[in-house]
């Protein structure tokens, strides 16, 4: 199997995940992952069950697209992202419920668990709203995801970055897993937040946290 068609078939395989686990509904979201100069990015229109390696479309980096489907109507703001951030090499965007009840009400996420740091911050920035696949929510997400690897998008959604797929997929679940719990907290009067020294604490422990071999 060619590089190329193990990309497209894990791109196929995301966005059925991100459906499966109730992060996205019908073709409302859209994966991407560096390819060379480009990019390759699910299509406009199609449910994950219908979706097809094939079916993933290639942009190069002058942003034209080959082959027999149109990319994603949001290619610009995968595109933006790779462009401005040379670390990312998948990204996701989704409508999963709780990031975008926040979203829809201006809300970006504080700092109320340790987790928010996945984000790559102490809170989960909002990107100004734009229509859904213009220029301009391209240039405000790309600006709001400086320096993190998440962030939230008024009135539409979340959008999350990763060296891998996987990576990125596991981002998004998180951030909505901390957006489930703001909208929680707010439920009952609200969050009490870690300060800037607790966050500080919790960067430091995540940068020795994991499997690590003595040398």
């Amino acid at each position: 199997m060619s590089a190329e068609r193990a990309l497209r078939e894990e791109l196929v395989a995301t966005m059925r995940a991100m459906e499966a686990r109730g992060l996205n509904r019908g073709t409302s979201g859209n994966v991407s992952a560096r390819w060379g100069e480009g990019m390759l990015v699910t299509p406009t229109g199609i449910v994950p069950d219908e979706l097809t390696p094939e079916s993933i479309v290639r942009v190069d980096a002058a942003g034209v697209a080959a082959g027999d489907h149109l990319p994603s109507s949001e290619w610009r703001m995968h595109k933006g992202i790779y462009d401005r951030r040379p670390d990312a090499q998948a990204v996701v965007h989704c409508h999963a419920r709780h990031a975008t009840v926040l979203a829809c009400a201006g809300r970006e996420i504080p700092p109320l668990h340790y987790m928010v740091l996945v984000s790559g911050g102490s809170t989960v920035r909002l990107a100004p709203y734009a229509t859904f696949g213009s220029d301009a929510l391209a240039g405000q997400v790309v600006e709001t995801l400086d320096g993190r690897r998440a962030c939230l998008m008024a009135n539409h959604g979340l959008i999350a970055l990763g060296t891998t797929l996987r990576q990125a997929l596991a981002v998004t679940e998180e951030i909505e897993e901390q957006a489930a719990v703001y909208c929680g907290t707010l439920a009952i009067g609200g969050p009490t937040l870690l300060d800037e020294d607790q966050m500080a604490d919790v960067a430091a422990a995540f940068r020795r946290y994991g499997q690590r071999r003595e040398r």
